[in-house]
Formats: C-alpha cells, structure tokens, sequence
C-alpha cells in the first residue's frame, strides 16, 4: 500500500503544474438551493439558481425564494448559466446533449422573472455555456466534449472563447491553455465571467477549482495567470458587482449555493 505522501506526489505529478492550485478561495456563505444544479447568477439583492430548464430567485439576506420561472424543456432544455448584465437576466443555452451543437442566449426580465426574448445563435464552434459583457462587446465560451454531448473529432480542446459585436457577430476567438484543458477532460467550460480586475475566472464542470486567464498580447491562445482552490465543483460562476472580490459558485452534489471571497491575483 502507497503512503500518504507517495499518493499525494503521484496525483499531484498526474496534474499538468501549471494547473495546479496555489491560491485558495475563502467561503463566505451557503445557502441551500435544490435548483443549484447548472450554476448562479446574482445582484445586488437577490441570488439566482440555475437548472435547464428552471431558474429560482432567492434573497440573499434571508435564503428564501421568492419567484421562480419554469419553462418548457423541449424549448429550454440546458440552460447553462445566467448572468445579470444591464438589468437583465443573460442566460447561455444549448440543445446538449443533442448533436450537432445548438445555442441561443435566453434574456429574461429578474424582477417578473419573465422570458423576453431569444437571440439564436445556432450551430456554432460549440455548445454555449456562459456569457459575459466587457468594453461594449458580449464574450462568450463554446464548449467541446470527449463523450456525451460530444461531435465526432471535436473534444475538449475544441473549446473556444469568442468575442461577439452588439449584432452577435463573430469578431475574434481564443483557445484555453492544454494545462487547463487537461482539467476540463472530458467535459469542458461550464462558467466564467471577467472578474474586476480585469482577468477571465474560468470553471470547468467538476474539479473545486478556478483558473484565472488573460487575453494574450499575441496569439490566439488565452494565458494562464493562476489557479484558485475553490469550495465548489465546476459549474457556472458570478461576480457580485455589489460586493467586489466576492464570486458565487455551486456545489451541485449538495445543491448549495456558495458565495466565496478570492484571494489577489498577481502577475504571471
């Protein structure tokens, strides 16, 4: 039998360095929420859990929810994350696990927690699964898959992020780094969001822990600044602008929702 030391250098020698945690995320709070099982968007007031074809508002200082909006899942059957962007509820969805890939961004109203309209994006370089506004661009990340949900010669390197003009108009896109791809395997990016200072908080689907990337001064792939132990696993993210340095994530085994406070970044 290994020794404790001897398995902990061997899982840690299986991990690519680069991706390895060095930064830990401190957890702030955790509200029980049975609809945590996509991810997380959140204002000033309220938190909102995200799952397919649900998405329920809670009030923060209380944990109670207070509104719901269920839609038709044939319509709506993976909506992967939501943000709240100009007043508005910004979700990324897609067809997953149907093939070939399908998305749209779903806009709903978080007051009446009403759908209001649909900007389809169809077939693009992936599935969608979150959504960011920066600079007066939408940003937006295009998941690839090795199994399920996956299109034949398309795994998770494929994934892409990709900036889009008001129109929705592909204007340039980026490549993840093969040290955080490696810890998407075999699933993908399933949240992100720039964070205020600056920098892109990337998840993937499984692993308690974010990757903090850059836009390059040259080439078409993102660079890696840092990875950050997170008490979550994977799953859609939000910046509370309300409350700089705090992120919400979720623990979807448990169906939490989990407010954390993260450490500085510094340079590369």
């Amino acid at each position: 039998m290994r020794s404790g030391l001897a398995m902990l250098a061997l899982l840690s020698a299986a991990v690519p360095a680069a991706a390895q945690p060095a930064l830990q995320a401190e957890t702030l709070r955790r509200w029980p929420a049975p609809e945590a099982r996509q991810g997380v968007a959140v204002d000033a007031r309220h938190f909102y859990a995200v799952a397919n074809s649900r998405i329920a508002k809670y009030e923060k200082a209380t944990g109670r929810r207070v509104a719901e909006w269920s839609g038709d899942s044939a319509r709506f059957p993976h909506i992967n994350s939501c943000a709240v962007i100009g007043g508005e509820l910004v979700c990324a969805a897609s067809n997953f696990p149907e093939t070939p890939m399908s998305s749209s961004v779903e806009i709903f109203d978080p007051v009446r927690m009403v759908h209001l309209r649909t900007v389809s994006l169809g077939q693009q370089a992936g599935s969608l699964t979150w959504v960011d506004r920066k600079d007066g661009f939408w940003w937006a990340a295009f998941a690839n898959y090795e199994g399920k949900g996956g299109e034949p010669g398309r795994g998770s390197a494929y994934t892409q992020f990709v900036k889009f003009d008001d129109q929705w108009r592909r204007l340039e896109a980026w490549s993840f780094p093969a040290a955080v791809v490696e810890r998407f395997k075999p699933m993908s990016s399933s949240g992100g969001g720039w964070g205020p200072d600056g920098r892109l908080y990337v998840t993937g689907h499984d692993h308690p822990e974010l990757y903090v990337l850059e836009l390059p001064k040259g080439g078409s792939k993102l660079d890696h600044v840092a990875t950050i132990a997170a008490p979550i696993e994977g799953q859609a993210i939000a910046f509370d602008k309300s409350a700089p340095g705090t992120l919400f994530g979720i623990r979807r085994p448990d169906r939490e929702v989990v407010s954390m406070r993260l450490p500085g970044v510094g340079s590369k």
